[in-house]
Protein backbone atom coordinates (compact mmCIF):
# COMPACT_ATOMS: atom_id res chain seq x y z
CA UNK A 1 0.00 0.00 0.00
CA UNK A 2 1.35 3.41 -0.87
CA UNK A 3 0.62 6.57 1.04
CA UNK A 4 0.46 9.81 -0.88
CA UNK A 5 2.51 12.50 0.80
CA UNK A 6 1.91 16.16 -0.06
CA UNK A 7 4.77 17.70 -2.02
CA UNK A 8 6.94 20.12 -0.14
CA UNK A 9 7.91 22.08 -3.27
CA UNK A 10 6.06 22.83 -6.52
CA UNK A 11 6.91 20.64 -9.53
CA UNK A 12 9.31 21.98 -12.18
CA UNK A 13 7.87 24.83 -14.20
CA UNK A 14 5.30 25.72 -11.54
CA UNK A 15 5.58 28.51 -8.95
CA UNK A 16 3.59 29.56 -5.94
CA UNK A 17 2.33 27.92 -2.79
CA UNK A 18 0.64 24.52 -2.89
CA UNK A 19 -1.58 25.46 0.06
CA UNK A 20 -4.76 27.48 -0.42
CA UNK A 21 -4.39 31.17 0.34
CA UNK A 22 -5.91 32.55 3.52
CA UNK A 23 -9.10 34.49 2.81
CA UNK A 24 -8.80 38.21 3.25
CA UNK A 25 -11.55 40.70 3.92
CA UNK A 26 -12.63 42.70 0.90
CA UNK A 27 -12.00 46.45 1.20
CA UNK A 28 -14.95 48.30 2.70
CA UNK A 29 -17.06 50.58 0.54
CA UNK A 30 -20.24 52.54 1.12
CA UNK A 31 -22.13 49.50 -0.21
CA UNK A 32 -20.56 47.13 2.31
CA UNK A 33 -22.80 45.64 4.96
CA UNK A 34 -22.93 46.85 8.53
CA UNK A 35 -21.77 43.43 9.76
CA UNK A 36 -18.68 43.42 7.53
CA UNK A 37 -17.82 46.93 8.73
CA UNK A 38 -18.16 45.79 12.34
CA UNK A 39 -15.74 42.91 11.67
CA UNK A 40 -13.24 45.28 10.07
CA UNK A 41 -13.63 47.70 12.98
CA UNK A 42 -12.76 44.89 15.38
CA UNK A 43 -9.49 44.35 13.51
CA UNK A 44 -8.83 48.09 13.52
CA UNK A 45 -9.22 48.28 17.30
CA UNK A 46 -6.83 45.37 17.82
CA UNK A 47 -4.21 46.94 15.54
CA UNK A 48 -4.53 50.27 17.34
CA UNK A 49 -4.00 48.65 20.72
CA UNK A 50 -7.42 49.35 22.22
CA UNK A 51 -7.70 47.78 25.68
CA UNK A 52 -9.34 44.36 25.93
CA UNK A 53 -12.25 45.81 27.93
CA UNK A 54 -12.84 48.56 25.36
CA UNK A 55 -12.83 46.11 22.44
CA UNK A 56 -15.25 43.83 24.26
CA UNK A 57 -17.59 46.70 25.19
CA UNK A 58 -17.57 48.31 21.72
CA UNK A 59 -18.24 45.01 19.95
CA UNK A 60 -21.07 44.25 22.37
CA UNK A 61 -22.55 47.67 21.63
CA UNK A 62 -22.32 47.07 17.87
CA UNK A 63 -24.01 43.67 18.23
CA UNK A 64 -26.86 45.39 20.06
CA UNK A 65 -26.97 48.06 17.32
CA UNK A 66 -27.36 45.29 14.73
CA UNK A 67 -30.41 44.00 16.56
CA UNK A 68 -32.08 47.27 15.58
CA UNK A 69 -30.40 48.03 12.24
CA UNK A 70 -30.23 44.84 10.11
CA UNK A 71 -26.64 43.53 9.82
CA UNK A 72 -26.92 43.36 6.00
CA UNK A 73 -27.79 47.08 5.72
CA UNK A 74 -25.59 49.07 3.35
CA UNK A 75 -23.44 51.57 5.21
CA UNK A 76 -24.50 54.36 2.86
CA UNK A 77 -28.15 53.89 3.84
CA UNK A 78 -27.63 54.39 7.59
CA UNK A 79 -28.65 57.94 8.47
CA UNK A 80 -28.56 60.24 11.47
CA UNK A 81 -32.32 59.69 11.76
CA UNK A 82 -31.73 55.93 12.03
CA UNK A 83 -29.23 56.47 14.84
CA UNK A 84 -31.58 58.81 16.70
CA UNK A 85 -34.38 56.24 16.42
CA UNK A 86 -32.03 53.56 17.73
CA UNK A 87 -31.10 55.68 20.74
CA UNK A 88 -34.79 56.31 21.46
CA UNK A 89 -35.38 52.55 21.23
CA UNK A 90 -32.56 51.99 23.72
CA UNK A 91 -34.06 54.37 26.25
CA UNK A 92 -37.79 53.78 25.88
CA UNK A 93 -38.75 50.81 23.72
CA UNK A 94 -36.24 48.01 24.18
CA UNK A 95 -37.83 46.72 27.38
CA UNK A 96 -34.50 46.54 29.21
CA UNK A 97 -33.28 49.44 31.39
CA UNK A 98 -30.44 51.48 29.90
CA UNK A 99 -28.52 53.41 32.55
CA UNK A 100 -27.17 56.88 31.72
CA UNK A 101 -23.64 55.47 31.80
CA UNK A 102 -24.49 52.62 29.38
CA UNK A 103 -26.32 55.05 27.09
CA UNK A 104 -23.31 57.37 26.99
CA UNK A 105 -20.93 54.51 26.18
CA UNK A 106 -23.18 53.13 23.42
CA UNK A 107 -23.37 56.56 21.83
CA UNK A 108 -19.58 56.83 22.10
CA UNK A 109 -19.28 53.47 20.31
CA UNK A 110 -21.39 54.75 17.42
CA UNK A 111 -19.40 57.97 17.22
CA UNK A 112 -16.03 56.18 17.18
CA UNK A 113 -17.26 53.55 14.69
CA UNK A 114 -18.78 55.94 12.15
CA UNK A 115 -15.96 58.48 12.50
CA UNK A 116 -13.51 55.70 11.62
CA UNK A 117 -15.59 54.83 8.54
CA UNK A 118 -15.71 58.49 7.54
CA UNK A 119 -12.01 59.16 8.19
CA UNK A 120 -11.07 56.15 6.04
CA UNK A 121 -13.29 57.40 3.16
CA UNK A 122 -15.67 54.45 3.37
CA UNK A 123 -18.72 56.70 3.80
CA UNK A 124 -19.28 60.21 2.48
CA UNK A 125 -20.58 61.68 5.74
CA UNK A 126 -20.60 60.75 9.42
CA UNK A 127 -24.20 60.14 10.56
CA UNK A 128 -23.21 60.09 14.25
CA UNK A 129 -21.41 63.44 14.23
CA UNK A 130 -24.53 65.66 14.67
CA UNK A 131 -25.77 63.70 17.70
CA UNK A 132 -24.78 65.41 20.93
CA UNK A 133 -23.88 63.60 24.12
CA UNK A 134 -26.38 64.13 26.89
CA UNK A 135 -24.87 65.06 30.24
CA UNK A 136 -24.74 61.90 32.35
CA UNK A 137 -25.50 62.41 36.01
CA UNK A 138 -24.24 59.61 38.24
CA UNK A 139 -24.68 59.42 42.01
CA UNK A 140 -21.93 60.44 44.38
CA UNK A 141 -19.61 57.51 45.07
CA UNK A 142 -19.48 55.83 48.46
CA UNK A 143 -16.48 56.64 50.65
CA UNK A 144 -15.34 55.64 54.12
CA UNK A 145 -15.63 58.24 56.86
CA UNK A 146 -12.56 59.11 58.92
CA UNK A 147 -13.62 56.98 61.90
CA UNK A 148 -14.21 54.02 59.55
CA UNK A 149 -10.76 54.44 58.01
CA UNK A 150 -9.20 54.47 61.48
CA UNK A 151 -11.17 51.38 62.47
CA UNK A 152 -10.05 49.57 59.31
CA UNK A 153 -6.39 50.50 59.79
CA UNK A 154 -6.48 49.56 63.48
CA UNK A 155 -7.96 46.14 62.77
CA UNK A 156 -5.54 45.30 59.93
CA UNK A 157 -2.57 46.68 61.90
CA UNK A 158 -3.46 44.39 64.80
CA UNK A 159 -3.32 41.45 62.37
CA UNK A 160 0.40 42.13 61.93
CA UNK A 161 1.00 41.02 65.52
CA UNK A 162 -1.80 38.48 65.98
CA UNK A 163 -1.18 34.89 67.11
CA UNK A 164 -1.50 33.96 63.44
CA UNK A 165 -0.15 37.11 61.78
CA UNK A 166 -1.40 38.17 58.37
CA UNK A 167 0.27 41.20 56.80
CA UNK A 168 -1.66 41.19 53.52
CA UNK A 169 -4.79 43.11 54.63
CA UNK A 170 -2.76 45.95 56.12
CA UNK A 171 -0.34 46.15 53.18
CA UNK A 172 -3.22 46.21 50.68
CA UNK A 173 -5.36 48.76 52.52
CA UNK A 174 -2.53 51.12 53.46
CA UNK A 175 -1.20 50.92 49.89
CA UNK A 176 -4.52 52.00 48.35
CA UNK A 177 -5.08 54.73 50.94
CA UNK A 178 -1.64 56.18 50.21
CA UNK A 179 -1.71 55.90 46.42
CA UNK A 180 -5.40 55.77 45.34
CA UNK A 181 -4.48 53.21 42.67
CA UNK A 182 -7.04 51.14 40.74
CA UNK A 183 -7.48 47.39 41.09
CA UNK A 184 -5.80 46.67 37.74
CA UNK A 185 -2.84 48.86 38.70
CA UNK A 186 -2.55 47.10 42.04
CA UNK A 187 -2.48 43.72 40.30
CA UNK A 188 0.22 45.01 37.93
CA UNK A 189 2.70 46.01 40.64
CA UNK A 190 5.94 44.06 40.41
CA UNK A 191 8.38 43.87 43.28
CA UNK A 192 10.87 45.81 41.16
CA UNK A 193 8.37 48.69 40.92
CA UNK A 194 8.86 49.54 44.61
CA UNK A 195 12.00 51.57 45.29
CA UNK A 196 12.95 51.36 48.97
CA UNK A 197 16.51 52.62 48.55
CA UNK A 198 15.59 55.69 50.63
CA UNK A 199 13.68 54.28 53.63
CA UNK A 200 12.46 57.79 54.49
CA UNK A 201 10.70 58.18 51.12
CA UNK A 202 9.87 54.87 49.39
CA UNK A 203 8.54 55.17 45.85
CA UNK A 204 6.00 53.15 43.89
CA UNK A 205 6.19 53.18 40.08
CA UNK A 206 2.91 52.52 38.27
CA UNK A 207 3.73 51.00 34.88
CA UNK A 208 1.71 49.74 31.92
CA UNK A 209 2.66 47.05 29.42
CA UNK A 210 0.21 48.47 26.84
CA UNK A 211 1.92 51.30 24.95
CA UNK A 212 -1.40 53.16 24.59
CA UNK A 213 -1.67 53.38 28.38
CA UNK A 214 1.83 54.72 29.02
CA UNK A 215 0.46 58.21 29.66
CA UNK A 216 -0.99 56.79 32.91
CA UNK A 217 2.41 55.77 34.23
CA UNK A 218 3.45 57.69 37.31
CA UNK A 219 5.69 57.82 40.37
CA UNK A 220 3.97 57.81 43.77
CA UNK A 221 5.38 58.45 47.23
CA UNK A 222 4.86 55.92 50.04
CA UNK A 223 5.14 56.45 53.79
CA UNK A 224 8.27 55.15 55.57
CA UNK A 225 6.01 52.87 57.66
CA UNK A 226 4.99 50.93 54.55
CA UNK A 227 8.33 49.16 54.03
CA UNK A 228 8.45 47.15 57.30
CA UNK A 229 4.91 45.82 56.79
CA UNK A 230 5.69 45.03 53.15
CA UNK A 231 8.80 43.07 54.18
CA UNK A 232 6.71 41.12 56.67
CA UNK A 233 4.16 40.40 53.93
CA UNK A 234 6.87 39.24 51.50
CA UNK A 235 8.37 36.94 54.14
CA UNK A 236 4.92 35.46 54.75
CA UNK A 237 3.65 35.07 51.16
CA UNK A 238 6.94 34.72 49.21
CA UNK A 239 5.83 36.46 45.99
CA UNK A 240 8.19 35.83 43.07
CA UNK A 241 7.56 38.66 40.60
CA UNK A 242 4.39 40.60 41.51
CA UNK A 243 3.55 42.09 44.87
CA UNK A 244 0.17 40.32 44.85
CA UNK A 245 0.18 36.97 43.07
CA UNK A 246 -3.39 35.93 43.92
CA UNK A 247 -6.40 36.82 41.77
CA UNK A 248 -8.02 40.26 41.76
CA UNK A 249 -11.19 38.68 43.12
CA UNK A 250 -9.20 37.29 46.03
CA UNK A 251 -8.00 40.79 46.91
CA UNK A 252 -11.60 42.03 46.76
CA UNK A 253 -12.46 39.36 49.33
CA UNK A 254 -9.57 40.57 51.51
CA UNK A 255 -11.01 44.11 51.48
CA UNK A 256 -14.59 42.97 52.09
CA UNK A 257 -13.63 40.67 54.96
CA UNK A 258 -11.45 43.34 56.57
CA UNK A 259 -14.33 45.82 56.43
CA UNK A 260 -16.77 43.36 57.98
CA UNK A 261 -14.38 42.29 60.74
CA UNK A 262 -13.47 45.93 61.48
CA UNK A 263 -17.15 46.58 62.17
CA UNK A 264 -17.87 48.81 59.18
CA UNK A 265 -21.63 48.57 58.70
CA UNK A 266 -23.86 49.23 55.70
CA UNK A 267 -20.86 49.57 53.35
CA UNK A 268 -18.86 47.06 51.37
CA UNK A 269 -15.17 47.95 51.36
CA UNK A 270 -13.89 47.61 47.78
CA UNK A 271 -11.13 48.94 45.54
CA UNK A 272 -13.51 51.58 44.18
CA UNK A 273 -14.57 52.75 47.65
CA UNK A 274 -10.95 52.85 48.84
CA UNK A 275 -9.77 54.77 45.76
CA UNK A 276 -12.44 57.46 46.17
CA UNK A 277 -11.75 57.62 49.90
CA UNK A 278 -8.04 58.17 49.28
CA UNK A 279 -8.71 60.89 46.70
CA UNK A 280 -11.09 62.79 48.99
CA UNK A 281 -8.63 62.57 51.90
CA UNK A 282 -5.84 63.97 49.70
CA UNK A 283 -8.09 66.83 48.57
CA UNK A 284 -9.04 67.65 52.15
CA UNK A 285 -5.39 67.84 53.20
CA UNK A 286 -4.74 70.47 50.52
CA UNK A 287 -3.32 68.55 47.57
CA UNK A 288 -3.50 70.75 44.47
CA UNK A 289 -6.14 69.62 41.93
CA UNK A 290 -3.61 69.16 39.12
CA UNK A 291 -1.33 67.12 41.36
CA UNK A 292 -4.29 64.97 42.44
CA UNK A 293 -5.32 64.44 38.81
CA UNK A 294 -1.84 63.18 37.97
CA UNK A 295 -1.74 61.03 41.09
CA UNK A 296 -5.00 59.34 40.02
CA UNK A 297 -3.70 58.85 36.47
CA UNK A 298 -6.72 60.58 34.91
CA UNK A 299 -6.94 62.48 31.64
CA UNK A 300 -8.10 66.09 31.78
CA UNK A 301 -11.44 65.04 30.28
CA UNK A 302 -12.05 62.31 32.88
CA UNK A 303 -10.92 64.68 35.61
CA UNK A 304 -13.78 67.12 34.98
CA UNK A 305 -16.51 64.92 36.42
CA UNK A 306 -14.23 63.21 38.94
CA UNK A 307 -12.97 66.50 40.41
CA UNK A 308 -16.52 67.79 40.79
CA UNK A 309 -17.50 64.72 42.81
CA UNK A 310 -14.35 64.90 44.93
CA UNK A 311 -15.09 68.55 45.75
CA UNK A 312 -18.67 67.67 46.71
CA UNK A 313 -17.55 64.84 48.97
CA UNK A 314 -14.77 66.89 50.57
CA UNK A 315 -16.72 70.11 51.13
CA UNK A 316 -18.31 70.93 54.51
CA UNK A 317 -21.97 70.10 55.04
CA UNK A 318 -24.41 72.96 54.41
Amino acid sequence: MTIDQPALFPPPGRTGSLTPSVATLAPLTAKSSLSSAASAFHGHMLRQGFSENTVKAFMGDLRLFMKYIPPNSNLSRISTHDLENYLTWLLNERGTPCSPKSYARRLTTLKVFFKWLYDTDVIAYDPAEPIAHRPVSTPLPTILYDNEVERLLRYTRDLLWARKPDARPYVLISLILQTAIKKSECMGIKLEHIDGSDPRAPILYIRYANARMRHKERKLILSPQFLPSMRQYIAQYNPETHLFECTARNLEYVLTDAGNLAGIEHKSVSFEVMRWTAAVRDYRTGMAPEQLRRKLGLSKISWRETSQKIRQLASPAV
